[in-house]
């Protein structure tokens, strides 16, 4: 369909950074523009696209067609899109997207070898050269207040920028061997875009006024439009709530139970275990590969999948973004880009050196322990949860659900991949849960993921009614799913920042056992699992209610 062609151009050409996860380097050189007149032109072109899209409807078309449906998707993420550059609460309101946006499609190119080195720094170049700009225009569109806690937050990927702009960019010169040329040129433009970024921070330091508290929320307007076109899920909002509150109540009522049959301390005695059991510093490294292994092996002896050839490297985050990583959105596990194929991803890991003092050693080991490499590192990101379905997706017929699911600066690149995105993570690990890959206290553990993600469901849909305020958001995470407070707080302001967000991973797993549940009813004795599983994968990351109506 060449309305097709014409919305991906728009896509890319918009989103250059997204452009550049993604795989399209036409862009690299670019960031987005986000002046008040660029996000009002983009929600023009949108919405003329958005015209074009629903003018090549044909009588008795059908969304088992693959380009129908693709179609279909363009037209919902449209819709969300134009809401949200019409909305205070995205790039008009909220500064820390415009600082992960800039930072992002620095590391982007920093971290990637999908071109020769010159070719890269070229690009950073002329991205770090933009940044003033694209942050003076990010500044004149956020014409209100400010949520304290987004500028808490923004404050602190300031001084992640310091550290990436600053020690990043030497580190990065003397890692890749760049020339004297090159590497001047590269200093002198990260020395401006550091200098804009200390513009930056102080006008959110006294500049900007405090929003008031209902700013948190985007409205159920715009939360029902990201439940609707988003994800396609056709219930209402409070029906979500009402189910996501009881099942809640229940997965806690569970752990409680699980946890006291494993340790006589329940929980908190689990959470010790788990933190004390992880490995020697000299087999840091190797444990992420060895449970690698051994998790393809069980899935391919329980027949739950045809495992793809898609390897994959853990490796210590890299030296010139390791001082920037904790003040960023900085995943341990991207998504790689569809369309660079290199040959085997990495997997980035906090680095565990036997030159740190054996108190950070420890420190590090615990939080890094067994349970965390298993459940979170290998089965929902690295193995068979989120890189398996990658594989699948950027093999399959969609090309919607070939790159909806790419981590960008700030999210996922349309809000259409995620339920099947971080459902399938989330369902995955419930799958290797069932085949008795993890010890007791890991299941324990993945108990405990459970009640969180709902957790999660019930905060973003309060949240965003205005039904929880902020402040009893972070006490549900403190109180009953027993965050820190930081964590509590960060989750908290996740959760504002992104609405429809959360209650994607609950949506999309529910959905995935609801779907296998029918079809084990409807095939009877001969379902397969597998087969199951990989014709589900092949959709790629398209909603998961979409694809209940087209599986059969």
């Amino acid at each position: 369909m060449r309305v097709l062609e014409q919305f991906f151009e728009s896509y890319y050409r918009l989103r250059p950074v997204n452009a550049t996860f993604t795989g399209v380097h036409h862009y690299d050189h670019r960031l987005p523009d986000w002046s008040p007149d660029g996000i009002g032109s983009a929600a023009d072109e949108m919405r003329s696209l958005r015209a074009s899209l629903l003018a090549a409807r044909a009588p008795g078309e059908s969304l088992r067609e693959v380009g129908v449906r693709d179609r279909e998707l363009a037209i919902a993420f449209l819709d969300v899109q134009i809401a949200e550059h019409e909305s205070a609460h995205f790039q008009r309101g909220n500064p820390s997207l415009a600082a992960g946006e800039a930072l992002f499609g620095l590391i982007a190119l920093m971290t990637r070898p999908f071109a020769p080195i010159g070719q890269r720094i070229d690009a950073a170049i002329t991205r770090l050269t933009a940044m003033p700009a694209f942050l003076a225009d990010a500044r004149r569109s956020i014409d209100a207040g400010v949520p304290d806690e987004w500028r808490v937050r923004c404050l602190r990927e300031c001084d992640g920028a310091a550290r990436l702009l600053g020690e990043g960019m030497s580190r990065w010169i003397a890692i890749e061997s760049v020339d004297d040329a090159r590497a001047g040129y590269l200093t002198a433009s990260a020395e401006r875009a550091g200098a804009a970024f200390e513009d930056f921070r102080r006008w959110l330091e006294g500049d900007v006024a405090s929003a008031a508290p209902d700013r948190y929320a985007c409205g159920s307007e715009l939360f029902d439009l990201v439940l609707a076109r988003g994800h396609w899920c056709d219930r209402s909002r409070a029906s979500l709530a009402a189910d996501a509150r009881a099942m809640l109540d229940e997965a806690l009522a569970r752990l409680d139970e699980r946890a006291r049959q494993a340790a006589p301390g329940g929980w908190p005695e689990v959470q010790r275990r788990l933190m004390d059991t992880h490995p020697a510093v000299d087999d840091y490294l190797p444990a992420y590969t060895r449970v690698w292994n051994a998790c393809r092996e069980r899935a391919q002896s329980c027949d739950l999948v045809t495992w793809p050839d898609y390897p994959i490297r853990y490796v210590p985050i890299p030296l010139h973004t390791r001082e920037a990583a904790p003040y960023l959105y900085y995943l341990f596990y991207r998504s790689p880009a569809p369309f660079d194929r290199l040959p085997v991803p990495e997997h980035v890991v906090t680095p565990i050196g036997t030159d740190m003092p054996a108190g950070e050693q420890l420190r590090r080991l615990r939080t890094a322990n067994m349970s965390v490499i298993t459940l979170n590192h290998i089965v929902h990101h690295g193995a068979i949860g989120h890189h398996v379905q990658n594989y699948y997706a950027y093999t399959g017929e969609s090309e919607i659900g070939r790159v909806a699911a790419v981590d960008c600066a700030s999210r996922i690149g349309m809000s259409q991949g995620g339920t099947m995105a971080e459902g399938w993570a989330c369902y995955a690990t419930d799958l290797m849960d069932e085949v008795e890959f993890f010890t007791p206290e890991e299941s324990v553990a993945q108990q405990h993921t459970r009640v969180r993600l709902l957790a999660r469901a019930v905060v973003d849909i309060g949240l965003h009614e205005r039904s929880i305020a902020f402040a009893d958001a972070v006490a549900m995470y403190r109180e009953r799913i027993g965050m820190s407070a930081d964590a509590a707080r960060a989750e908290a302001c996740k959760n504002s920042m992104f609405p429809g967000t959360a209650i994607m991973y609950w949506l999309g797993s529910e959905g995935l056992h609801q779907l296998r549940r029918e079809q084990q009813r409807i095939e009877g004795g001969s379902f397969s699992l597998r087969r199951f599983h990989d014709r589900l994968l092949a959709f790629g990351s398209i909603p998961v209610p979409l694809i209940a109506q087209v599986y059969a």
